[in-house]
């Protein structure tokens, strides 16, 4: 029997943000652009390209590839700082400094696959916010982890199963790329008519 296709860790982030959006990108093969998405785009044009250089005894390795056979994951890390010879993912985002829950998660999964990779633990990571030059700190919980593992299992079964779940039709939407694809107020509002058409007519 095959084995499933690996899942991608950009899934992570945009299943913890949106399962819908994920699956809209993941099972659909939909991408739209926007402002922030055009913003991230740029954000890693520099960083997208592999390259490897020493400062002052630190190790920096850019676009480098990420794989976990245990969870089948693969992606690539937009900076990678080895310090001896523990690895500290960096994730390069647009925009001003925010919660980065949903971001946090995706550099998580970076850590585990690097652990995995170079058989070290690598307990931080940071996320740093292009457009108020912000760099955070992110320590790697037990829960965080849990957290990625359960992420993992959710866009699996998505992925296995080709589900697109419903809309949220909140907050969340209002400067998702793929508004447009996705139009949450009206498949929310059709879903809404068809619950009250049953409860009408039940008897």
């Amino acid at each position: 029997m095959d084995s499933p296709d690996p899942i991608m860790i950009s899934a992570l982030e945009h299943y913890s943000y949106c399962p819908r959006q994920c699956a809209l990108i993941h099972v659909e093969q939909v991408w739209g652009e926007n402002l922030y998405t055009m913003r991230g785009r740029d954000v890693h044009e520099n960083v997208d390209v592999e390259s490897s250089h020493d400062v002052a005894g630190i190790r920096y390795e850019r676009a480098l590839p990420l794989w976990s056979k245990r969870l089948n994951l693969v992606g690539k890390a937009d900076l990678v700082e080895f310090h001896g010879e523990t690895p500290y993912p960096v994730e390069y985002k647009s925009g001003k400094h925010r919660a980065g829950h949903h971001e946090a998660l995706q550099l998580c999964a970076q850590a585990i696959c690097l652990e995995e990779m170079f058989g070290v633990p690598v307990g931080q990571g940071a996320l740093f916010w292009h457009g108020s030059r912000e760099r955070r700190e992110v320590v790697f919980t037990d829960a965080m982890r849990e957290h990625v593992e359960k992420a993992v299992e959710g866009v699996r079964g998505m992925l296995a199963q080709s589900t697109i779940p419903p809309p949220v039709n909140d907050k969340r939407c209002t400067h998702c790329s793929l508004r447009e694809s996705c139009l949450p107020a009206v498949v929310a509002e059709k879903d809404r008519s068809r619950k009250a058409a049953r409860e009408l007519f039940a008897i």
